[in-house]
């Protein structure tokens, strides 16, 4: 495996990966959810490039930028392991030169749900991503479901700016309990930890009524903030049932659609979605 830190060592090495190359982009703090995405790159392309780059465009200003997590060393060792070919970590200053000025961004899409409650957040995504993407060069790129309105918004922004890449969206990986699986679960101590199965619970509520033949949207919501309001714990910061594609609110579910929530536990917050129908 080779590890790579600037612009023209990445695109040196790229050029001697041949055949299809997918592409696992990652703020770090690797967890069994990102080696599932290193997998199903390596299962459907010749090559594998990974990359590790805590982005501070996608962070708010009241947001864990500083305190989120890092361990650099366990995160090359686990992608190694996993048989990636090519990893890029990058610094702050290569993606972020100095005066840099230029901005991607997706609109309607991010106007709603996490967009709402964190302003700016998906143009640091989309321009991050955009960067990576021209960087890599790849054919696909493995994203996880979890992450739901990421992946619609990078789906967009890949159609609309010509971008010859294939998004693959993966299944969350849960704990045994069902928590899924992310960087920001470290943040939890033991009460929270175990309050935190509610987002699981929650979702499961709705989708067992959606299963039963409930096709109302705002019953569903109501479900899952019921659940939610029983965890002492827990705030629920939204919940929705909304299209799958265009994240538009439900009245009625018809086709695939996406129920998501947002909760604090404490000062983490926590995200999980579930998708019905379709």
């Amino acid at each position: 495996m080779k590890i790579v830190t600037t612009l023209s060592d990445l695109r040196a090495d790229r050029q001697l990966l041949s055949g299809s190359v997918g592409f696992v982009p990652t703020m770090g703090f690797l967890h069994s959810g990102h080696i599932s995405l290193v997998e199903a790159a390596k299962n459907e392309c010749a090559g594998v490039v990974a990359s590790i780059f805590v982005n501070p465009t996608q962070f708010g200003p009241n947001e864990d930028l500083a305190n989120y997590p890092r361990d650099l060393p366990h995160d090359l060792a686990l992608l190694e392991t996993a048989g990636v070919d090519l990893v890029w970590t990058p610094t702050v200053e290569v993606m972020y030169p100095t005066g840099f000025q230029t901005w991607v961004q997706v609109e309607k899409l991010t106007q709603r749900l996490e967009g709402e409650v964190r302003p700016g957040h998906f143009r640091g995504v989309t321009t991050v991503v955009a960067k990576l993407f021209n960087a890599v060069g790849p054919d696909r790129a493995y994203f996880g479901q979890k992450d739901a309105q990421q992946a619609a918004v990078v789906r967009r922004m890949t159609r609309d700016l010509d971008f010859p890449v294939e998004i693959v969206v993966c299944p969350t990986l849960r704990e045994p309990d069902g928590l899924a699986m992310s960087s920001r679960n470290t943040y939890l101590n033991s009460e929270q930890r175990r309050a935190a199965t509610i987002l699981f619970r929650a979702l499961s509520a709705a989708k067992s009524a959606y299963d039963s033949g409930e096709r109302g949207a705002e019953k569903l919501r109501e479900l899952v903030s019921a659940a939610v309001a029983a965890e002492p714990l827990a705030k629920l910061q939204y919940v929705s049932c909304s299209d799958y594609d265009s994240l538009e609110e439900l009245v009625s579910v018809s086709g695939k659609a996406m129920i998501s929530m947002a909760v604090f536990m404490g000062k983490t917050r926590l995200i999980d979605n579930f998708v019905i129908g379709g």
